[in-house]
Protein backbone atom coordinates (compact mmCIF):
# COMPACT_ATOMS: atom_id res chain seq x y z
CA UNK A 1 0.00 0.00 0.00
CA UNK A 2 1.59 3.75 -1.01
CA UNK A 3 2.37 5.70 1.74
CA UNK A 4 0.49 8.71 2.23
CA UNK A 5 2.89 11.69 2.78
CA UNK A 6 1.96 13.36 6.44
CA UNK A 7 2.75 17.18 7.18
CA UNK A 8 2.75 18.62 10.33
CA UNK A 9 1.65 22.27 10.30
CA UNK A 10 2.13 24.71 12.99
CA UNK A 11 0.67 27.90 13.12
CA UNK A 12 1.09 30.82 14.31
CA UNK A 13 0.61 32.50 18.06
CA UNK A 14 2.99 34.67 19.68
CA UNK A 15 3.61 33.14 23.09
CA UNK A 16 0.60 31.15 22.79
CA UNK A 17 3.09 28.93 20.74
CA UNK A 18 4.23 27.40 23.76
CA UNK A 19 1.06 25.02 24.02
CA UNK A 20 2.25 23.73 20.52
CA UNK A 21 5.45 22.42 22.51
CA UNK A 22 2.78 20.79 24.95
CA UNK A 23 1.36 19.48 21.82
CA UNK A 24 4.40 17.61 20.23
CA UNK A 25 5.30 16.16 23.46
CA UNK A 26 2.26 13.73 23.02
CA UNK A 27 2.42 13.79 19.34
CA UNK A 28 6.15 12.76 19.39
CA UNK A 29 5.57 9.64 21.22
CA UNK A 30 3.64 7.70 18.21
CA UNK A 31 3.88 10.30 14.86
CA UNK A 32 6.73 11.39 12.84
CA UNK A 33 5.38 13.91 9.96
CA UNK A 34 6.88 13.54 6.14
CA UNK A 35 7.37 17.35 6.22
CA UNK A 36 6.67 20.31 8.24
CA UNK A 37 5.26 23.82 7.77
CA UNK A 38 5.11 26.67 10.22
CA UNK A 39 4.13 30.48 10.72
CA UNK A 40 5.76 32.43 12.81
CA UNK A 41 6.26 30.91 16.36
CA UNK A 42 4.97 27.86 14.65
CA UNK A 43 7.83 28.05 12.12
CA UNK A 44 10.25 28.35 15.09
CA UNK A 45 8.99 24.97 16.90
CA UNK A 46 8.78 23.69 13.10
CA UNK A 47 12.71 24.29 12.27
CA UNK A 48 13.63 22.98 15.70
CA UNK A 49 11.44 20.05 15.45
CA UNK A 50 12.59 19.31 11.87
CA UNK A 51 16.39 19.77 12.89
CA UNK A 52 16.24 16.81 15.66
CA UNK A 53 15.00 18.99 19.20
CA UNK A 54 13.54 16.32 21.46
CA UNK A 55 10.22 16.87 22.53
CA UNK A 56 11.61 17.88 26.49
CA UNK A 57 14.23 20.32 24.46
CA UNK A 58 11.46 22.37 23.15
CA UNK A 59 9.75 22.47 26.07
CA UNK A 60 12.78 23.72 27.73
CA UNK A 61 13.27 26.37 24.94
CA UNK A 62 10.04 27.86 25.74
CA UNK A 63 10.55 28.07 29.54
CA UNK A 64 14.14 29.43 29.06
CA UNK A 65 13.52 33.32 30.60
CA UNK A 66 15.51 34.67 27.55
CA UNK A 67 12.32 34.87 25.88
CA UNK A 68 11.17 38.16 27.62
CA UNK A 69 13.80 39.73 26.12
CA UNK A 70 11.69 39.87 22.88
CA UNK A 71 10.08 43.15 22.94
CA UNK A 72 7.73 45.62 20.84
CA UNK A 73 9.54 48.08 18.77
CA UNK A 74 13.12 46.47 19.70
CA UNK A 75 14.40 43.72 16.70
CA UNK A 76 17.85 42.39 18.49
CA UNK A 77 16.44 39.83 20.48
CA UNK A 78 14.02 38.50 17.92
CA UNK A 79 16.95 38.58 15.60
CA UNK A 80 19.12 37.43 18.05
CA UNK A 81 16.81 33.96 18.78
CA UNK A 82 16.23 33.62 14.62
CA UNK A 83 20.16 33.56 14.53
CA UNK A 84 20.63 30.97 17.56
CA UNK A 85 18.29 28.96 16.41
CA UNK A 86 19.22 28.47 12.58
CA UNK A 87 23.13 28.17 13.96
CA UNK A 88 21.66 25.31 16.20
CA UNK A 89 19.38 23.31 13.85
CA UNK A 90 19.15 22.09 10.51
CA UNK A 91 15.92 20.41 9.34
CA UNK A 92 16.42 16.60 8.55
CA UNK A 93 13.67 16.49 6.75
CA UNK A 94 11.53 18.64 4.22
CA UNK A 95 10.39 22.09 6.09
CA UNK A 96 8.83 25.20 5.29
CA UNK A 97 7.84 28.27 6.52
CA UNK A 98 5.39 31.45 5.26
CA UNK A 99 6.26 35.16 4.84
CA UNK A 100 4.22 37.59 3.78
CA UNK A 101 6.08 40.55 1.42
CA UNK A 102 5.35 44.03 1.98
CA UNK A 103 3.82 46.24 1.02
CA UNK A 104 2.19 44.22 -1.78
CA UNK A 105 1.26 41.54 0.95
CA UNK A 106 2.13 38.90 -0.90
CA UNK A 107 2.39 35.41 0.82
CA UNK A 108 5.46 33.06 0.03
CA UNK A 109 6.52 29.74 1.10
CA UNK A 110 10.47 29.73 1.85
CA UNK A 111 11.86 26.06 2.33
CA UNK A 112 14.82 24.18 2.85
CA UNK A 113 18.08 25.75 2.05
CA UNK A 114 16.44 28.85 0.78
CA UNK A 115 15.71 29.51 4.77
CA UNK A 116 17.95 31.72 6.43
CA UNK A 117 17.86 33.51 9.73
CA UNK A 118 16.79 36.36 8.00
CA UNK A 119 13.55 34.21 7.33
CA UNK A 120 13.23 32.44 10.52
CA UNK A 121 13.42 36.11 12.21
CA UNK A 122 11.19 38.02 8.96
CA UNK A 123 8.38 34.94 9.92
CA UNK A 124 8.17 36.02 13.62
CA UNK A 125 8.51 40.07 13.02
CA UNK A 126 4.65 41.27 13.54
CA UNK A 127 3.73 44.18 11.68
CA UNK A 128 3.70 47.56 13.58
CA UNK A 129 5.05 45.64 16.17
CA UNK A 130 8.36 44.72 14.65
CA UNK A 131 10.35 46.26 12.00
CA UNK A 132 9.82 44.63 8.64
CA UNK A 133 13.02 42.20 7.41
CA UNK A 134 14.73 42.89 4.43
CA UNK A 135 15.83 39.88 1.93
CA UNK A 136 17.46 39.99 -1.34
CA UNK A 137 16.30 43.29 -1.86
CA UNK A 138 12.39 42.86 -0.51
CA UNK A 139 10.89 43.55 2.56
CA UNK A 140 8.89 40.35 4.67
CA UNK A 141 6.93 40.47 7.79
CA UNK A 142 4.61 37.85 9.73
CA UNK A 143 4.24 34.67 8.15
CA UNK A 144 1.25 34.38 9.62
CA UNK A 145 -0.50 37.87 8.66
CA UNK A 146 -2.11 36.34 5.52
CA UNK A 147 -2.95 32.69 6.67
CA UNK A 148 -2.18 31.61 10.55
CA UNK A 149 -2.37 28.13 9.81
CA UNK A 150 -0.57 27.59 6.63
CA UNK A 151 -2.20 24.02 5.40
CA UNK A 152 -2.01 25.12 1.64
CA UNK A 153 2.22 25.24 2.06
CA UNK A 154 1.98 21.67 3.26
CA UNK A 155 -0.20 20.74 -0.01
CA UNK A 156 1.90 22.79 -1.89
CA UNK A 157 5.23 20.50 -0.41
CA UNK A 158 3.42 17.36 -1.33
CA UNK A 159 1.11 16.89 1.64
CA UNK A 160 -1.70 13.99 1.20
CA UNK A 161 -2.29 14.29 5.01
CA UNK A 162 -2.18 17.17 7.37
CA UNK A 163 -2.05 17.09 11.31
CA UNK A 164 -2.46 20.93 11.57
CA UNK A 165 -2.10 22.42 15.25
CA UNK A 166 -3.99 25.70 15.35
CA UNK A 167 -3.31 27.69 18.93
CA UNK A 168 -5.03 30.80 17.58
CA UNK A 169 -8.71 29.72 18.31
CA UNK A 170 -9.77 32.89 20.33
CA UNK A 171 -12.81 35.56 18.86
CA UNK A 172 -10.23 38.22 18.26
CA UNK A 173 -8.27 35.44 15.53
CA UNK A 174 -11.59 34.17 14.53
CA UNK A 175 -12.65 37.62 13.12
CA UNK A 176 -8.91 38.52 11.81
CA UNK A 177 -9.45 35.14 9.48
CA UNK A 178 -12.84 36.55 8.27
CA UNK A 179 -11.23 39.77 7.52
CA UNK A 180 -7.92 38.73 5.72
CA UNK A 181 -7.52 36.53 3.10
CA UNK A 182 -5.98 33.10 3.15
CA UNK A 183 -5.26 30.56 0.52
CA UNK A 184 -7.44 27.34 0.29
CA UNK A 185 -6.41 23.95 -0.45
CA UNK A 186 -8.22 20.94 -2.71
CA UNK A 187 -11.02 19.26 -0.86
CA UNK A 188 -9.26 15.96 -1.37
CA UNK A 189 -6.80 17.17 1.55
CA UNK A 190 -7.24 14.99 4.69
CA UNK A 191 -6.66 17.36 7.33
CA UNK A 192 -7.03 16.85 10.86
CA UNK A 193 -6.62 19.88 13.39
CA UNK A 194 -5.36 19.78 17.10
CA UNK A 195 -7.00 22.82 19.21
CA UNK A 196 -6.49 24.00 22.58
CA UNK A 197 -8.94 22.10 24.96
CA UNK A 198 -9.10 25.40 26.95
CA UNK A 199 -9.04 29.08 26.12
CA UNK A 200 -5.14 29.98 26.74
CA UNK A 201 -5.53 33.44 27.62
CA UNK A 202 -5.94 36.98 26.15
CA UNK A 203 -4.37 38.84 23.02
CA UNK A 204 -1.83 40.32 25.79
CA UNK A 205 -0.74 37.29 27.35
CA UNK A 206 0.08 36.07 23.86
CA UNK A 207 2.44 38.96 23.39
CA UNK A 208 4.49 39.14 26.81
CA UNK A 209 6.51 35.94 27.65
CA UNK A 210 5.52 34.59 31.31
CA UNK A 211 6.67 31.11 33.02
CA UNK A 212 3.46 30.46 34.67
CA UNK A 213 1.65 31.08 31.76
CA UNK A 214 3.91 29.03 29.61
CA UNK A 215 3.79 26.07 31.98
CA UNK A 216 0.16 25.94 32.16
CA UNK A 217 -0.08 25.75 28.36
CA UNK A 218 2.51 22.98 28.16
CA UNK A 219 1.12 20.97 30.16
CA UNK A 220 -2.23 21.65 28.47
CA UNK A 221 -0.74 21.20 25.36
CA UNK A 222 0.71 17.88 26.23
CA UNK A 223 -3.18 16.67 27.33
CA UNK A 224 -4.74 17.76 23.71
CA UNK A 225 -1.81 16.28 22.41
CA UNK A 226 -2.53 13.06 23.79
CA UNK A 227 -6.65 13.43 23.52
CA UNK A 228 -5.57 13.93 19.46
CA UNK A 229 -3.14 11.08 18.94
CA UNK A 230 -6.04 8.01 18.53
CA UNK A 231 -7.24 10.07 15.64
CA UNK A 232 -3.71 10.18 13.70
CA UNK A 233 -1.56 7.69 14.19
CA UNK A 234 -0.56 5.49 11.50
Amino acid sequence: MRKVTTALVLSAGGMFAAWEAGVWKALARRFRPDLIVGASAGAWNGWAIAGGISASELAAEWLNGSLAQIRFFRPDPLHQKARDLCSRFQPALPFGLTVVETPRMGVRLVRGSEITWRHLAATASIPFLFPSVSIDGRRYVDGGLLGALPVWAAEEMGAARVIAVQCLTGLPFRVLRSILPSRGVSPGLQVTFVVPSQPLGSIREALFWSRTNTERWIALGERDGEEALSSITM
